[in-house]
């Protein structure tokens, strides 16, 4: 079995003060995914470069305190891809594929890939929308020209709630970013066109389950959330 598990840091040095590693090493993964580290590789090394007995492999940011993703593994890949070749975007640390490629005398060359990915938030404005939608048209060629050529599973925060199942509110936040029409349609388009499946959807299509929630008006205890961060796989 290997387990798969990925999560928003929102600051990797904040997280280990609220108990990150410690999570980490009960977790029991084989690989970790993780966004927002909000760090430079000064910060990383000695510290975080190695957590729960896997092995750290970062995007940063070129900003300080800003994005930035990490996949920490317990065996050691073949290749390590740092960002997809999108100036603007690799320069904020959004995307870290970490590649298994193998030869067996029963399968023949497998090709098998895990990435973490932090996909633009639109939520602060005009500009940052404009971002949003820059990336989602620079990676969707990406993931569809990697899908041609190998199996993966990109995990981490998309910001994107994809169906009214996916946010508690879903009805006074369809002009809201992360719930917008059009960043909707690209992720049918991703499932259904270029042929990625939503993991945890496909496993578990129970209502109210979500990965982020605000800090306001009591929002976790409430559980009033919305589900932005995925497993998305080939088949």
């Amino acid at each position: 079995m290997f387990r798969l598990v990925t999560l928003n840091l929102n600051g990797i040095r904040s997280a280990a003060n609220k108990g990150f590693v410690q999570w980490a090493e009960q977790a029991g993964a084989d690989c970790m995914g993780v966004q927002e580290v909000k760090a430079q590789q000064e910060h990383v090394v000695d510290r975080f470069d190695r957590v729960a007995g896997m092995t750290g492999h970062f995007h940063l940011a070129q900003k300080k305190g800003y994005s930035g993703v990490g996949l920490y593994t317990r065996r050691a890949p073949s290749d390590v891809i740092v960002g997809f070749g999108a100036k603007e975007f690799d320069a904020e640390g959004r995307y870290v594929e970490v590649r298994y490629d193998t030869t067996s005398s029963r399968r023949g060359f497998s090709k098998f890939s895990v990435i973490s990915c932090y996909f633009p938030s639109g939520s602060s404005g005009e500009e940052r929308q404009a971002a949003k939608y820059r990336f989602l048209a620079r990676i969707y060629p990406h993931l569809v020209r990697l899908r041609a050529e190998r199996d993966f599973v990109l995990v981490g925060d998309i910001n994107i709630a994809h169906q009214e199942i996916d946010l508690k509110n879903w009805k006074s936040n369809q002009k809201n970013s992360g719930f917008l029409p059009e960043e909707r349609a690209w992720l049918t388009r991703l499932i259904e066109q270029a042929g990625l499946v939503d993991v945890f959807r496909t496993l578990n299509p129970r209502p109210e389950q979500y990965t982020w929630w605000s800090n306001r008006g009591q929002a976790w205890a409430k559980n009033v959330g919305w589900r932005l961060d995925y497993h998305l796989a080939t088949p």
